[in-house]
């Protein structure tokens, strides 16, 4: 197997990512040269489409660093275009019953497991032809496929998607999550805090690899302890605010908000 990121969510060790929001390959090229070697490119929230990931992708391999891709939902179409453009790890976002993520599965692989369509040859994700047997034995033994719980429909359904062979980790959303529960912006109440654990409890029985984003009360070191084997912690968005903030801060005495107004 060629995916170094397959083996690693495989292993005890938590792995530590940071989010590309802005589409930039310079930032995120930045971001690995300075320790963050795993990129999770927001294609759900973040800007830019295909091409723009895509040059992120080269700029983060190019330092030595792995991509993950979140799509920004989870298509026939999006899932296909994504692999002929040489991603193996994704992130699928609101998988919300066990027949949307078999569905999902399937479209990641050839057939007779899958239903992707074929153009290996000619692909980036083949290495435009140059790997052999990439569509009967790469293509599929590479891929990482993650799908996110975020919904309370996901939780009730979890126990059938976690049991798929094919989905290789769950991935929680927790604002979207507490969101659907009643509790938007307060994923850290206590009595949205049980829906959290009866999804980390469902995953754990089968096996299944645990990520999510850091976030109130659950912070590196927490989820870690938990289990936690991905953590998409800082963004290149908030780097960028918190630095300005700071030096505006250190220039004017003033606190962010009324920073902003300077």
């Amino acid at each position: 197997m060629n995916n170094p990121f397959k083996t690693r969510l495989a292993e005890p060790k938590m792995i530590a990512a940071a989010w590309s929001e802005l589409g930039s390959p310079d930032t995120a090229e930045i971001m690995v040269r300075h320790g963050w070697d795993v990129i999770v490119i927001d294609g759900e929230h973040g800007r830019g489409g295909l091409e723009d990931w895509v040059h992120v992708s080269r700029a983060v391999e190019a330092a030595g660093g792995t991509v993950v891709l979140r799509l920004p939902e989870g298509s026939d179409t999006v899932i296909k275009q994504a692999l002929d453009r040489g991603f193996r790890n994704f992130i699928v976002p609101m998988v919300n019953s066990a027949e949307e993520a078999r569905r999902i599965v399937s479209a990641f692989h050839y057939p007779s497991r899958g239903h992707r369509g074929y153009a290996a040859p000619i692909v980036r994700g083949s290495n435009w032809g140059a790997t052999p047997n990439y569509a009967r034995e790469n293509a599929s033994e590479e891929v990482v496929i993650m799908v996110q719980c975020e919904h309370v429909d996901a939780v009730a359904d979890l126990e059938q998607i976690a049991a798929i062979d094919g989905v290789d980790a769950i991935f929680i959303g927790p604002n979207d999550l507490a969101a659907s529960a009643g509790y938007l912006e307060r994923m850290d109440d206590p009595a949205f805090l049980p829906v959290l654990d009866q999804v980390e409890t469902i995953a754990k029985k089968h096996g299944k690899p645990l990520a999510t984003v850091r976030g109130p009360g659950r912070d590196w070191d927490e989820l870690e302890r938990r289990g936690f084997r991905l953590v998409a912690g800082i963004n290149d968005v908030s780097l960028i605010i918190d630095g300005a903030r700071a030096e505006l801060e250190k220039l004017t005495g003033q606190s962010a908000g009324a920073a902003g107004r300077y």
